[in-house]
């Protein structure tokens, strides 16, 4: 994140219109994980919270770009794009880091869902359903519900996020 996208970090309008809230909303939470990660090498973005966790920072940004990937792509649009980081053998594969693993690469990445999820959402409306179902494979989700769901994942996330900060520079805040 950018010190110019850190300055545009605000929450919604009080008074916006639903779809302007949820994605207003969404942004806020996007911004925040980005803020997280602002200024901190490779290295201290490969810390891990505490042992034997390997949850780091690097590592929820990677897992971020699996989530938006999963819930824009495959479930909202149906689209066949299989993971970035993980596989059947390694399902918790975006939190396994190595010395090769670089910011730069897991920023873009997450980046680039990020806009193919807005692409993804662009002239649907919120009661528009997922061509994607649940894990019944009954029952798809409305855009409503998918934003929703992202808001909390993200906001689960950046407490994560605020908890790995503070132990790799003492850095908190909201």
């Amino acid at each position: 994140m950018t010190t110019t996208e850190r300055s545009e970090r605000r929450e919604p309008a009080q008074n916006a219109d639903e779809r302007a809230m949820l994605e207003g909303w969404l942004d806020y939470h996007r911004q925040t994980l980005a803020w997280k990660c602002e200024g901190l090498t490779d290295a201290q973005l490969r810390t891990a919270s505490v042992q034997p966790s390997e949850l780091t920072l690097m590592g929820l940004v990677r897992h971020m770009a699996e989530v938006e990937r999963i819930w824009f792509r495959q479930v909202l649009a149906g689209e066949d794009a299989g993971p970035l980081y993980f596989s059947d053998e390694d399902p918790d594969g975006e939190f396994h880091l190595t010395e090769a693993d670089t910011w730069a690469e897991a920023y873009a990445t997450w980046r680039a869902e990020i806009e193919t999820g807005r692409r993804n959402t662009a002239g649907l409306g919120l009661d528009d359903l997922s061509k994607g179902l649940d894990k019944s494979g009954e029952e798809p989700f409305s855009l409503r519900w998918i934003y929703t769901h992202m808001i909390e994942e993200y906001a689960r996330h950046n407490g994560h996020a605020d908890l790995v900060r503070e132990r790799v520079d003492g850095a908190t805040g909201d």
